[in-house]
């Protein structure tokens, strides 16, 4: 099944919102820091309700260290940007993709793009709208990969 990676996140709820969404879907949640947040903020458990106890999360902290647990775990990483090179629903995921999002302020870092196996956008029909939240972001992501892969339940 993928994995969720989440990039140096800022927003506390924005994380916790994903936690629930990692925890009822059995995904796993890779943070990656530095973070805008302690992992212990009182939002960060407010959004997750009390839901984390199924949340299966691992914390990185920096994108060198992350880079080498991937490297040992294997499968593609996929990073989502408004500058992506493919429509994410006409992507063709695969069960060890890892779905990388980046901070809500800045994206995904250069440097992080460049070691992505391939980049992914969710198109929007307003210009004038830069980027969709970041926790919706990861749910129609998420939820494609599954949908494509027969996670249906």
């Amino acid at each position: 099944m993928p994995h969720v990676v989440l990039v140096e996140p800022q927003i506390p709820p924005n994380t916790g919102n994903i936690a629930r969404t990692c925890a009822a879907t059995c995904t796993q949640l890779h943070l990656v820091g530095p973070l805008g947040f302690e992992i212990s903020d009182r939002y960060l458990k407010r959004a997750g309700l009390d839901y984390w106890p199924y949340v299966s999360l691992t914390y990185h902290p920096d994108f060198f260290t992350f880079k080498t647990y991937h490297q040992e775990q294997g499968g593609r990483l996929l990073g989502f940007s408004t500058k992506g090179a493919s429509n994410y629903a006409q992507f063709q995921f695969q069960d060890s993709d890892w779905l990388l999002f980046g901070s809500e302020t800045a994206g995904l870092p250069p440097d992080v793009l460049d070691a992505c196996h391939a980049t992914v956008y969710i198109p929007m029909a307003q210009p004038g709208v830069r980027s969709l939240n970041l926790s919706v972001s990861v749910a129609i992501g998420l939820f494609e990969a599954r949908r494509q892969l027969g996670y249906l339940v």
